[in-house]
């Protein structure tokens, strides 16, 4: 009996063994190549306003531990006072533009993209006369919308917050549509069907003035839940989709995998990026996010990877649920002003190592019994190669890992809800010699970034393709596809073997 009862214990083991290992196996198939992650510089994030350059500093650049790369500012429809300039070329603009300007200088010189988003046009062009959306009580529920007289005046307002920025140092590199054009709101709002849309953009965005402001791209309107609609529309349109660069939206009530996803199909087809441009994770508690919430953010973040996301900008860059502390009493402990949040460690493995990355294929395969809640993706960039792993479950596992290419050593960033410092520790992973096979460990509750140095010797995941013989530059989309004629954002392969990320207009 107790010889019995010993090895149905043994064999229990070995199954719990076998059980407790997840296996991810990375192709040497590619996706969307990653610009970049962001946050919002906005009124309620940065009070007081324009002055506090703080929470950039913490967060943008290579050097600093976040390494955001991308900032979202808005275009403000409002009036700094009474006074209106009638010429819309004089750079003296009358609109409220200049709070951003410190934060945005500062990104700017540490080589991040900002881009620009209007709440509203002018009120004047406006169906109800004022840059408010109009549903509210106050203003008898006048639904604000561009009026179609004044859709010849939308881009060359936008071309004048364009020279506005430029004369004051900043390029701006890209400016959008229209922030939730699907919202009926009670603050600054404008409403647009996509049939709208795609009237303004068809017939008016040529507009637009991209050779003055340094090829500056076009986004589409980011609806509210990344309706699909808009995009589509845009993009079956030959002449729109000229015009367009990138599909912009956010993603209140609907997870990455839904709408975006579906968005994203049209976009990869036509080389477009693809970019989440606004979403609040546990916003709006009442008290801080607990590690459990830090998760779900890293596995939304994973997800919108997942969903061909090629830019991730999330809402408020300072607030109690996001990336710096407010200092605000109610929210501390933990809420120090102007220090790094734990949510900003859990972006840093994204916004720090998938940048500029290219997006492999991956498979998971967990075993029965694990009962993981589990996520994973792979990226390849120069010669690293990095798979993300979460794992949301309080039970720690191993992960077996199968690798398109041999890999000669590796570094383990691991985030916890343990740790009392900084929430982003690292760790090597020992390799005795070029492996395309090893397993790792996989801490419970955990969100893990493995970065592994390709050996060059072994059989690596190839580079973009060159056209053979004629020593011609070729050109390819950010997806890594090559372009009979190139437009817009794209990789451009020189004869020497060097490439470059370039604009090419029309």
């Amino acid at each position: 009996m107790k010889k019995l009862l010993a090895s149905a214990i043994a064999l229990a083991t070995v199954a719990a063994a076998q059980a407790a290992t997840i296996t991810v196996t990375v192709t040497d198939t590619r996706r969307q190549t990653v610009t970049g992650f962001g946050a919002a510089c906005c009124d309620g994030a940065m009070c007081p306003f324009g002055n506090d350059t703080q929470p950039v500093k913490l967060l943008y650049g290579p050097t600093s531990k976040i390494g955001l790369n991308i900032m979202r500012m808005e275009i403000s429809p409002n009036f700094k006072g009474d006074v209106i300039v009638p010429e819309w070329n004089n750079y003296d603009t009358p609109y409220d533009w200049k709070g951003s300007l410190p934060s945005a200088k500062i990104v700017k010189q540490r080589g991040g993209i900002v881009f620009g988003t209007p709440w509203s046009p002018p009120g004047d062009y406006k169906t109800n006369g004022t840059a408010q959306g109009g549903n509210s009580d106050s203003q008898g529920k006048q639904r604000g919308a561009l009026r179609t007289d004044c859709y010849d005046k939308f881009f060359p307002w936008l071309n004048t917050f364009l020279a506005y920025m430029k004369k004051n140092g900043v390029n701006v590199d890209a400016v959008s549509i229209q922030n939730e054009p699907d919202w009926w709101v009670d603050y600054s709002g404008c409403l647009y069907t996509p049939e709208q849309q795609l009237t303004l953009v068809k017939n008016y965005a040529h507009q637009l003035d991209r050779e003055t402001y340094s090829g500056v791209r076009l986004i589409s309107a980011e609806p509210l839940g990344f309706d699909p609609k808009y995009s589509d529309m845009l993009l079956k349109d030959q002449v729109a989709r000229d015009q367009i660069d990138i599909i912009a939206g956010h993603l209140y009530g609907h997870p990455p995998l839904g709408n975006m996803k579906q968005a994203a199909v049209l976009a990869e087809k036509y080389g477009k990026e693809v970019w989440m441009t606004e979403h609040s994770a546990t916003d709006n508690i009442d008290r801080l996010p607990n590690w459990h919430e830090q998760l779900l953010f890293a596995e939304e973040l994973n997800e919108c990877m997942l969903a061909g996301c090629t830019g991730y900008i999330y809402w408020y860059m300072r607030a109690h649920w996001a990336f710096v502390g407010t200092g605000e009493a109610k929210y501390n402990p933990g809420n120090t002003k102007n220090k790094l949040l734990p949510r900003a460690y859990v972006m840093s493995h994204f916004s720090k190592h998938v940048t500029g990355s290219t997006r492999l294929e991956a498979k998971a395969s967990i075993g029965t019994g694990t009962n993981s809640a589990f996520e994973t993706s792979a990226y390849i960039k120069g010669d690293s190669l990095i798979v993300m792993a979460i794992d949301t479950t309080k039970n720690a596992l191993d992960l077996k890992l199968k690798l398109p290419v041999k890999v000669k050593s590796g570094m383990h960033l691991l985030s916890t809800g343990n740790a009392t410092s900084e929430l982003c520790q690292e760790q090597p992973i020992a390799i005795d010699e070029p492996v395309s096979e090893l397993t790792v460990s996989l801490p419970a509750r955990s969100l893990n970034t493995y970065i592994f140095m390709i050996d060059q010797g072994s059989t690596a995941v190839s580079e973009l393709k060159q056209t053979a013989g004629n020593g011609k530059p070729s050109y390819y989309d950010l997806h890594g596809r090559l372009l009979d004629t190139p437009r817009g954002l794209c990789i451009e392969k020189r004869g020497d073997g060097s490439s470059r990320k370039i604009y090419m207009d029309k």
